[in-house]
């Protein structure tokens, strides 16, 4: 199977137990007004751009015949500075288990493993599924928004070894006014983790003026109860990211 990452980060430490190995792949159900990691929203590799680099030579505009280029309407191999990227690649379920199998020594000498992260990795859960099966004796993580089918989530708790959800935000009408999507199935998900006997952390963004109120975080504190629960504060650096993204070609 393949699937598509848009980023792999070496030797991380806030993404589980141990050193770690964070693959990020690209898809995510939600849109949350805040997201750190926009490039990971649409499925498909996207074009990025940096514009404090560019020097306005046009030369990206003048079209070629690369058959990698030609999804994004300019040639992304001809500027001189590198001002664009392509940002997602897509990794078949081997290349990928290579990768984190090349990793194992450091993984059990610091009692890490890799994390899969994103966008929400359970949206490719089918092609994770078939890579954990490619990496025996690594730990296995995952960072999860929750949202996704009770099927599939469940699967996931079965099959991972530590589960990373997020609960942003408890009331119902202001997690769809700020992520699009209710939070009625990702309460259920969470309801089942407790249960399952599997290791798991929730987290909480602290956004300001959205989940930092001390009413949304003493509801989802009453709601996990005993759970481990860790706070985050928000990553402003994460704006320039929406800069870069090309949403439309100019022709």
């Amino acid at each position: 199977m393949k699937g598509v990452i848009f980023d792999i980060k070496e030797m991380t430490v806030h993404d589980g137990s141990g050193v770690r190995l964070t693959v990020f792949l690209k898809g995510c159900p939600l849109r949350c007004e805040w997201c750190h990691n926009p490039e990971g929203l649409n499925m498909s590799p996207e074009l990025m751009y940096k514009k404090k680099k560019c020097i306005k030579c046009e030369q990206c505009m003048q079209g070629c015949e690369h058959e990698e280029c030609k999804p994004f309407g300019r040639c992304i191999k001809v500027c001189p500075v590198n001002a664009l990227y392509v940002c997602g690649k897509e990794y078949s379920s081997e290349e990928l288990a290579k990768i984190i199998n090349g990793h194992k020594r450091i993984f059990d000498l610091t009692g890490g493993g890799v994390t899969f992260s994103g966008g929400e990795p359970l949206m490719q859960w089918k092609f994770l599924k078939e890579v954990i099966s490619l990496i025996p004796g690594i730990h296995t993580a995952i960072e999860t928004s929750g949202y996704a089918s009770k099927e599939i989530f469940a699967d996931a708790v079965e099959t991972l070894d530590e589960i990373i959800m997020d609960v942003k935000l408890f009331d119902e009408e202001k997690h769809i006014k700020y992520t699009g999507v209710s939070n009625k199935l990702i309460k259920e998900n969470f309801l089942y983790l407790k249960s399952s006997g599997k290791p798991f952390i929730i987290r909480t963004p602290l956004i300001e003026g959205k989940t930092d109120g001390e009413e949304n975080l003493s509801l989802i504190k009453e709601f996990i109860g005993d759970a481990r629960w860790e706070t985050l504060p928000e990553n402003k650096l994460a704006k320039a990211k929406y800069e870069m993204l090309v949403k439309k070609v100019h022709n």
